[in-house]
C-alpha cells in the first residue's frame, strides 16, 4: 500500500485542450493581468481562448503592433513585471520589430507572441507569411518557433525565464495556427528557473570587490555613474546608501535618472551629449570612476579615445558582454549590482569629498549663468520656452508624476528640468532613439500604476508617429496627460542642421493639423497655450482634469538645447552655447 500511495504521489494531473488554451493558461500561471495587441487571422485561436478568460487577463487593443510593443515596454519598466504583447504574422509580426529592439537596446523584459502560418504552410510564401524568427533574431534576446501544442508551455516557461533574468530584454515565440488549434494533454504548467548553459547571474568575486573597496576608499576625486542597472535590479535602498555613506558625487544616464532623487545632495547631474557641465568635464578630472549599471554608450563618452583616460575605472555590470567593450575596466565587478552594492557597503569607509564637490559647484554656477538661467525664465519678450513649461509641469506636480518622453529637444529638457522625487519615475527610449514612443508607453505605464500621475512629453514630430493610440484612451478612458511642446520643426534635426549644416533646413518644417481638433474626435479634452500668461493657469487646469487631457504648448521654433558635446567631441569640449 505504500508502495502504491508513492506511485500516485508521483502522477501528475494532465488536462485535455487546444494549444491557444494551453497559452493563456500560461500566460496566467506567469502572473499576466494585462497585455496589449492586435488580432489577425493566424492569431485568431489564441483570442478565441482569450475571450474565455477576460475576468483574468485585460486585454488592450492597440491600434497599430507597434504602439503595442511600447505600450508593453512602459507596462514593464514601471511595474517591474514581464511586458507581454500579441500579434499575427506577416505585417503584424513585423510592425513589432522596431519595438523589440528598442526593447533589446533598453534592457527592458518583453515577451512577443506572434501567430505563424500552419506548419505545413511554411516556406511556401503563404499568405501573410514571414520568417519572423530569422527576422527578430537581431533585436530579441531569444527567440522560438513552436509548431507543436505540446511544445507551448514549456517554450512559454522559457521565454518569460529568458526574458526577466539576468540582463532583461525580449524575447519572441512564434506559433503555428495548427499548433494552436492542436488539442493536447497538458500538465500543470511549471515556471522556468534554470536552463542549461545559461548563466544569468554570475557569481560575485570577493576579491573584485575588495579591489573596487579599496579604490574607492583611497579615491580623492571619484565619481559615480549610474544606470538602468541600478533601477533593473531594484538597488533603491542599497545604491542610496552606498552614495550616502562614501560620499561620492554621482551622475546619470538618462536611462538611470529617477534612481536616486533629483534633489539629493549627491545627484549632480545628466551624463551625456546633452548633459550637465559639471558631471561631463570633471569624469575627465576624476581619479576614480565608478560606472554602476551602465554601458558607456558613446551619447555618453563623446570620443571614447579621450574618455577619462587618468581615472581608475571600476564597472559594476551583469552581463560579461559590457565589460571592456567600450572603456577599459581596471576593475571589473560581475553580478547583479543589488547583492554587489549590499558587499560593498560592508567593505568601503564614510567619507566626505567636500573639495571635490566644491568643483561641481563652480562648474553648475557657470551652466546656470549661462544656459540654465534663460532657459527656465526667458525674457518677457521671447518665446516660451520647453524649459520653462517643464519647470511649471515639475513645480505644480511637485515631481510626483511618471514622465514618459518621446525623443528630441523635449526629452532632453523634460529630463534635465523636471525634479524628479520618486524611484521609477523616468520611462523613455534611450538607445534606439525611437520617435513615436511615449504615447503608446505612457499608455502602458498607466495600466501598470493607476494610481499614479502619468505625463507623456511629446514633440509634434514624434506625436504624430502613434498618433493613432489616442484610441486607446477614447476605448478605455484610460488617464494619460499629453504635453505636446510644438515649435513646429523637427527640432533635434533642424537644430543640427543649424549648427553643423550651416543653417540648411532641409525637410525639418512641420506643417501640423489642428491638434485640438483631432483630440475632440477621440473624446480628449484638449487647450492650446500661445501667450505665456496663460501658462501656469493651462497647466494647473491639465494636471487636476480628471481623465486624459492634451496640452499643447507653442514654443519658440529656433531654440537650441545646451549644454552640447558636438559628435566626435570629448566630454571635455562640451559647449554651453
Amino acid at each position: 500500500m505504500e508502495e502504491v500511495a508513492t506511485k500516485s504521489q508521483k502522477t501528475k494531473t494532465k488536462t485535455s485542450m487546444s494549444g491557444a488554451a494551453a497559452l493563456v493558461n500560461c500566460l496566467i500561471r506567469e502572473g499576466v493581468e494585462t497585455l496589449f495587441g492586435y488580432p489577425g487571422g493566424a492569431i485568431m485561436p489564441v483570442y478565441d481562448a482569450l475571450f474565455d478568460q477576460k475576468e483574468k487577463i485585460r486585454h488592450i487593443m492597440t491600434r497599430h503592433e507597434q504602439g503595442a510593443t511600447h505600450a508593453a515596454q512602459g507596462y514593464a519598466r514601471i511595474s517591474g513585471k514581464v511586458g507581454v504583447c500579441l500579434a499575427t504574422s506577416g505585417p503584424g509580426a513585423t510592425n513589432l520589430i522596431t519595438g523589440l529592439a528598442d526593447a533589446q537596446l533598453d534592457s527592458t523584459p518583453m515577451v512577443c507572441i506572434t501567430g505563424q502560418v500552419p506548419g505545413k504552410m511554411i516556406g511556401s510564401d503563404a499568405f501573410q507569411e514571414t520568417d519572423i524568427v530569422s527576422i527578430s533574431m537581431a533585436v530579441t534576446k531569444w527567440n522560438i518557433q513552436v509548431t507543436k501544442a505540446k511544445d507551448i508551455p514549456n517554450a512559454v516557461a522559457k521565454a518569460f525565464y529568458i526574458a526577466r533574468s539576468g540582463k532583461p530584454g525580449p524575447v519572441l515565440v512564434d506559433i503555428t495556427k495548427d499548433a494552436q488549434f492542436e488539442k493536447a494533454e497538458f500538465e500543470d504548467y511549471q515556471t522556468c528557473d534554470q536552463i542549461r548553459s545559461y548563466v544569468p547571474n554570475p557569481k560575485l568575486s570577493e576579491k573584485a570587490l575588495d579591489q573596487a573597496a579599496s579604490l574607492i576608499n583611497s579615491a580623492k576625486k571619484p565619481l559615480i555613474l549610474f544606470g538602468h542597472g541600478v533601477l533593473l535590479s531594484n538597488a533603491k535602498e542599497e545604491f542610496k546608501e552606498f552614495v550616502e555613506k562614501t560620499g561620492i558625487p554621482a551622475a546619470w544616464t538618462i536611462m538611470g535618472l529617477s534612481a536616486l532623487p533629483t534633489s539629493h545632495p549627491l545627484n549632480v547631474g545628466m551624463l551625456g551629449m546633452h548633459g550637465n557641465y559639471a558631471p561631463n568635464i570633471l569624469t575627465n578630472e576624476c581619479d576614480v570612476l565608478i560606472a554602476i549599471g551602465m554601458r558607456f554608450d558613446d551619447r555618453v563618452t563623446g570620443d571614447v579615445s579621450r574618455y577619462a583616460k587618468q581615472a581608475k575605472v571600476i564597472h559594476f555590470e551583469i552581463d560579461p558582454a559590457e565589460i571592456n567593450k567600450n572603456v577599459a575596466a581596471d576593475v571589473p565587478v560581475l553580478g547583479n549590482c543589488k547583492e554587489s552594492l549590499a558587499v560593498l557597503l560592508n567593505k568601503v569607509n564614510e567619507n566626505k569629498h567636500e573639495n571635490w564637490l566644491a568643483r561641481f559647484k563652480e562648474l553648475n554656477a557657470q551652466e546656470e549663468e549661462k544656459v540654465i538661467k534663460d532657459e527656465l525664465n526667458p525674457q518677457a519678450d521671447e518665446p516660451m520656452s520647453m524649459g520653462e513649461v517643464i519647470k511649471h509641469i515639475s513645480n505644480i506636480s511637485r515631481g510626483n508624476a511618471i514622465i514618459v518622453t518621446d525623443v528630441g529637444q523635449h526629452q532632453m529638457v523634460a529630463q534635465r528640468y523636471y525634479q524628479y522625487a520618486n524611484w521609477k519615475s523616468n520611462v523613455t527610449s534611450g538607445g534606439l532613439g525611437t520617435m513615436g514612443f511615449a504615447l503608446p508607453s505612457a499608455i502602458g505605464a498607466k495600466f501598470a500604476a493607476p494610481h499614479r500621475q502619468v505625463i507623456a512629453v511629446i514633440g509634434d514630430g514624434g506625436f504624430q508617429m502613434t498618433i493613432q493610440e489616442l484610441g486607446v484612451i477614447f476605448e478605455t478612458k484610460v488617464d494619460v496627460k499629453i504635453l505636446l511642446l510644438n515649435n513646429e520643426y523637427l527640432g533635434m534635426v533642424r537644430q543640427w542642421q543649424d549648427m553643423f549644416f550651416e543653417k540648411r533646413y532641409s525637410s525639418v518644417d512641420m506643417v501640423n493639423p489642428d491638434f485640438q481638433m483631432i483630440a475632440k474626435g477621440y473624446g480628449i479634452e484638449s487647450e492650446k497655450v500661445t501667450k505665456r500668461e496663460k501658462l501656469e493657469d493651462s497647466i494647473h487646469r491639465f494636471l487636476s482634469h480628471e481623465g486624459s487631457y492634451l496640452l499643447e504648448v507653442m514654443v519658440g521654433k529656433e531654440n537650441n538645447i545646451f549644454p552640447m558635446i558636438p559628435t566626435g567631441a570629448s566630454v571635455s569640449e562640451i559647449r554651453l552655447e
